[in-house]
């Protein structure tokens, strides 16, 4: 008996080095030359040492057609299973390049599919790597059925675990829209790439020519179409950022984000903050420099960080609780909001909301970007999302107005008329319908025209009006800012509304889902 077992343990020990040899030595060297690693190998980066439990190791393709039924196809493609990283577990797959070109069949797709399930079923966050050539066209429909049953999951799943992607490879075609459904899409600079359509059907197409990393390369979609969240230099670093995301969020909807233990408890904001936010209104700064200066230090965690720089989020800590900053950035279009920066702030707005994490917001804006290319863009639609996703997030909103806060933008940005908890001004903020020049120009417009010196009665006029509504102390007599404080004050001031809006509960209308104007 004990040499029967002998026996079947040195089978099943030479079916798993057959699976783990992936596509081969040949295809491995190959990866490896190209800055890549193996599935296994990425998983290896991102997990805790020795926790990753493989399932569905021994699967196979059943497709006879156009010669499969001659290949074997170890993992069919693709490595899943769970593991754990600081000691939350996460589920995981990977797909392999080195086999079959990391292609998407049907057992493919059941493997991904499973490790889905499993991750809904079991409350944990799951991170998909991604490197394939797409659909395994041998296998015809039923790739299609997988990319099908994937995305379902994948939107079923949303707002209930964080989904994160990771592109180490190609995604082309129907595969990209499972990383376009998940919460964060992670690159790597010339290794990372996304497009529908590649550059060769795009020249048959249109005429265009353009190179694979021009069309959907990790600067591009960090920088100009926004459908990537974060851009690292090498695969190392971006399993690190992963790491550090995944710090700051909980495990599912029904949880509170992890509390991190601060490495000294203070309630004074950094005292360079007096030195960063200018006075005068006209002069740009970076808001960054005002968010390191409030947060629990190097805690700030920025998001989005190349795309809509006219607007700033990320996660940060407060005394060790996780929140989410949204914040104008006067140093691109003087802090207005654009298509894009709408954009960009609702959806990080929705997640922040789905998940749990309170937002604390930061005001220095003008208003709405003007122009033609912004109106016919659909401005009106696209800011609508920032008034929708602010007005129906039910966790703590704490706003903190550092200078310029004009008009519908001033409404837009966290406003207490969309139900922030707690809004702070500071005695530098404006808060009024628009700015004095051009609120001048329109209400004295006949007074100035007819001026026998035109100029110096508009210089009263926009003095008169920057003394009666471009400060904050007209919203607080109406009681819509709760507190005018000092810089110096912030942090404290931020610390104990988030103390006391820490057990907030709001309840929204019953429905069956909103109508996001999308």
């Amino acid at each position: 008996m004990a040499d029967n077992i002998e026996k079947l343990n040195e089978r099943l020990d030479v079916r798993r080095e057959e699976v783990l040899k992936g596509g081969g030595e040949e295809r491995v060297a190959k990866q490896h030359r190209l800055g890549k690693h193996t599935a296994r190998e990425r998983i290896a980066l991102l997990l805790d040492e020795g926790s990753f439990v493989e399932f569905d190791m021994l699967v196979k393709h059943r497709s006879t057609y156009f010669g499969l039924d001659k290949k074997v196809l170890p993992a069919d493609g693709v490595v899943t299973g769970w593991g754990r990283i600081n000691g939350r577990p996460v589920a995981v797959f990977a797909q392999d390049f080195t086999v079959q070109g990391g292609s998407l069949g049907e057992m493919h797709a059941k493997k991904i599919c499973k490790v889905q399930d499993f991750a809904l079923k079991n409350g944990m966050p799951i991170i998909g790597i991604n490197d394939s050539g797409g659909a395994r066209i041998q296998e015809g429909v039923d790739s299609l059925y997988g990319y099908g049953e994937i995305f379902y999951r994948n939107t079923v799943a949303s707002g209930v675990i964080p989904q994160i992607s990771v592109i180490l490879g190609p995604s082309a075609g129907g595969a990209v829209y499972s990383p376009a459904i998940t919460d964060f899409v992670f690159m790597v600079d010339k290794i990372s790439r996304m497009f529908i359509t590649g550059p060769q059907v795009i020249k048959a197409v249109t005429g265009e020519e353009i190179d694979q990393e021009s069309l959907g390369g990790a600067l591009v979609h960090n920088t100009r179409s926004g459908n990537a969240h974060f851009f690292a230099s090498t695969e190392e670093e971006a399993m690190q950022q992963v790491k550090k995301l995944l710090s700051y969020i909980p495990q599912n909807n029904s949880e509170e984000p992890p509390y991190e233990e601060p490495r000294v408890q203070i309630l004074d904001t950094d005292p360079k903050v007096d030195e960063v936010i200018p006075t005068v209104p006209t002069k740009s700064y970076d808001v960054r420099d005002v968010i390191r200066c409030v947060v629990d230090e190097d805690s700030f965690f920025e998001v989005h960080e190349r795309y809509a720089k006219n607007i700033v989020v990320g996660f940060a800590r407060f005394g060790g609780y996780s929140v989410g900053i949204v914040a104008n950035q006067p140093q691109i279009f003087a802090g207005a909001l654009d298509i894009n920066a709408s954009d960009k702030a609702a959806r990080f707005i929705r997640f922040l909301d789905a998940f749990n994490i309170p937002i604390v917001t930061f005001v220095d804006t003008p208003g709405f970007l003007p122009g033609v290319q912004q109106e016919h863009g659909g401005i009106i639609r696209h800011g609508a999302k920032l008034l929708f996703a602010y007005s129906e997030a039910t966790v703590p909103k704490i706003t903190m107005i550092l200078r310029k806060a004009y008009g519908g933008a001033y409404i837009a940005m966290g406003s207490q008329h969309l139900r922030a908890d707690q809004v702070f001004a500071l005695p530098t903020a404006e808060i009024a319908v628009m700015g004095p020049e051009g609120a001048a120009n329109i209400i004295f417009a006949r007074e100035i025209k007819n001026a026998e010196d035109p100029e110096k009665v508009r210089t009263e006029k926009i003095n008169d009006y920057k003394e009666k509504f471009a400060n904050p102390y007209v919203a607080a007599s109406r009681g819509y800012v709760d507190a005018v404080i000092k810089p110096i004050e912030m942090r404290r001031y931020i610390v104990k509304a988030l103390e006391a809006t820490l057990n907030k509960r709001q309840y929204l209308p019953k429905k069956k889902h909103d109508n996001i104007p999308l």
